[in-house]
């Protein structure tokens, strides 16, 4: 636990000033574990699992049914108030422990019974499971956010949702653990269940049984209202009288409480923020509250934290990459290296404007921009694409679908050499997908990587096509302006200086995963002959063209039958990986004949 000192970093916001889930964002942020959680049913109501209450309800309402089964309308009158029916109809008074051992008093049935209630029916995994608030406050644990839940709910949808992302909670619903817990500062988290856990006997469920906690709960209680800031959500303060007593009783608070409240405040709820000056969050659900506040702090994050250099980068994904409970880590790696490209994208950074005058040196610079803006991304593609076994094909190529919306968003006016440059980061990436798939004979990748995602090429009829098309290199990169981008003493001297200075500005962020430099151009003309293929595709008609590059050479493409096109016209059959992945629709003739095509358009382009 933080020194008292730490509270004078809190901030308390001055009333109209700033909105209350901002002031709760900043003050969490500022204060990483401060902040403890009191959540109450609210919070469940979206998983489709009843409150202990209507656990209760339920089943006094069942045995109602069964008491008096020619009485049709039994179960709804025991229903509406439970302990009058209950009293009126035993001798015991009405408590959870009483209740279950007279509707189940056996162990196993007992279990079975309360099952129904929280788990998911079989077939049914998605149901009864954690809600977005549940999944947003286990990410909050997860960044040292939040150490200490206090909830009034006995199901175990917080755990659930805390073990999602591989955090392993202390749990204490019995009054006996509390004496052998492990010290609050030092658990990752600790969710106290304030009314105990569904299966066990000593639920506190009725009026009676929230009139008072056990000594040893009530210290922990009032230790934490004592010690920690508050966030509270879904809890009405209706009837859990001892837990509005604590709240009551807690001194000056060191740190804010924040209150949620989605719906009419009643007047106890509405006596304890008036006592210890809430701030009252109102109108917003469990699941806004909590997404909202996960928003917020990584937006202060990332005006707080400087972004991780490139190699630790590349060394957080090659640990994350085995590790199924960091695959949130792997995909957050890449996805804020996408980020980062994108805020780097606007036109205030990369021109799409420019006279004629100015147009050469705008040209250059923004290909060196968008070059250096991908760095760290190209790492991680090219190390990450290369070592997967196909487990994260769906977050390689959610970065091609981000970049790819850069074109969506381009002012106008704009200079229409300039403007195709915004495709250029997803040019790159994709690139680098490709040439790693290829090094790791993963080329059933291709299959997907460039058909998906689809994007409309302007003066097409709105036709929307994959990758293989809409990033073609020599559509993006102009081969005037290209000329510039190579050393002086070799301006002029390439046929297709798209291809060589892809292959070359990409040499780096390959280096560790191939270092010969032999087999990293053969799998970049290699890649080139495949989307080529594909951008040939039958139906095409007018966008059917290739990705002309170093790859047509003919010291490449072969001589008498020799080369790279006599080894991929060998290789076509039906267990073909591209074709088995869905390539050219899953058809070998369709293949063939975009082979066939491709062959023809070298012998009208002779350029090698």
């Amino acid at each position: 636990m933080e020194s008292e000192s730490a509270a004078s970093t809190v901030a308390t916001p001055a009333s109209g000033l700033i909105e209350p889930a901002m002031a709760m964002a900043l003050n969490v942020h500022s204060s990483p574990g401060v902040y403890a959680l009191l959540l109450g049913a609210g919070i469940s109501i979206a998983s489709g699992v009843k409150t202990g209450w209507g656990v209760v309800q339920d089943i006094v309402g069942k045995v109602a049914a069964v008491r008096d089964p020619d009485n049709p309308d039994a179960r709804g009158e025991a229903e509406a108030d439970p302990e009058k029916w209950w009293v009126a109809n035993t001798s015991d008074p009405l408590g959870y422990s009483a209740l279950l051992a007279a509707a189940a008093p056996m162990p196993a049935s007992r279990q079975a019974m309360l099952a129904e209630y929280f788990e998911p029916e079989e077939g049914q995994e998605d149901s009864k499971g954690p809600t977005a608030a549940h999944r947003a406050i286990a990410q909050l644990v997860k960044r040292g956010s939040v150490r200490v839940i206090l909830t009034t709910n006995f199901d175990r949808l917080t755990e659930r949702a805390l073990q999602e992302v591989g955090i392993s909670p202390q749990v204490v619903s019995r009054p006996e653990q509390i004496k052998g817990m492990k010290p609050l500062a030092h658990s990752q988290v600790t969710v106290i269940k304030l009314h105990g856990d569904y299966a066990d006997l000593e639920q506190r469920n009725t009026v009676d049984e929230l009139e008072t906690y056990p000594e040893e709960l009530q210290q922990l209680l009032e230790r934490v209202l004592d010690e920690y800031g508050l966030i509270v959500c879904g809890w009405s303060a209706d009837w859990d009288q001892a837990l509005v007593r604590a709240v009551e009783g807690t001194r000056s608070r060191r740190y804010p409480l924040f209150w949620s409240q989605y719906g009419q405040f009643n007047d106890a709820a509405r006596a304890l923020t008036s006592q210890h000056g809430a701030v009252v969050i109102d109108g917003k659900n469990a699941d806004e509250l909590f997404t909202g506040l996960v928003s917020r702090v990584e937006a202060l994050d990332r005006l707080t934290t400087a972004p991780i250099t490139r190699d630790v980068a590349v060394a957080q994904l090659k640990r994350a990459l085995p590790d199924p409970l960091h695959r949130i880590e792997l995909f957050d790696l890449v996805d804020q290296a996408v980020t980062q490209i994108v805020g780097r994208s606007t036109p205030e950074h990369r021109p799409v404007l420019a006279t004629a005058a100015t147009w050469a040196d705008t040209f250059g610079s923004n290909v060196r921009g968008y070059r250096a803006d991908s760095e760290t991304l190209l790492h991680l593609l090219a190390t990450g694409v290369f070592h997967d076994n196909g487990t994260h094909d769906h977050v390689w190529r959610r970065s091609v679908e981000r970049l790819a919306r850069l074109r969506d968003t381009s002012p106008s006016p704009f200079n229409e050499y300039l403007e195709k440059l915004r495709h250029l980061p997803a040019l790159l990436a994709t690139w680098t997908i490709g040439v790693a798939a290829v090094l790791n004979r993963r080329e059933a990748l291709l299959a997907t990587a460039l058909y998906h995602p689809e994007w409309a090429l302007p003066n097409s009829g709105h036709a929307r096509l994959g990758p293989a098309w809409y990033l073609n290199p020599n559509r993006i990169l102009s081969a005037d302006g290209m000329h510039d981008m190579h050393p002086s003493g070799d301006r002029g001297r390439f046929l297709y200086p798209q291809s060589n200075w892809l292959k070359n500005t990409l040499r780096e962020p390959f280096q560790l995963v191939e270092p010969s430099d032999i087999a990293y151009r053969d799998a970049c003309a290699r890649f080139e002959f495949l989307t080529s293929m594909i951008a040939m595709d039958n139906g095409k008609d007018f966008r059917a063209v290739p990705w002309s590059g170093e790859f047509f050479l003919d010291h490449i493409w072969g001589y008498d039958g020799n080369g790279l096109a006599a080894t991929i016209e060998a290789e076509l059959t039906e267990t073909w990986p591209l074709l088995r992945a869905g390539a050219f629709g899953g058809e070998l003739s369709r293949a063939q004949k975009s082979l066939a095509a491709l062959s023809k358009w070298k012998t009208k382009h002779p350029r090698g």
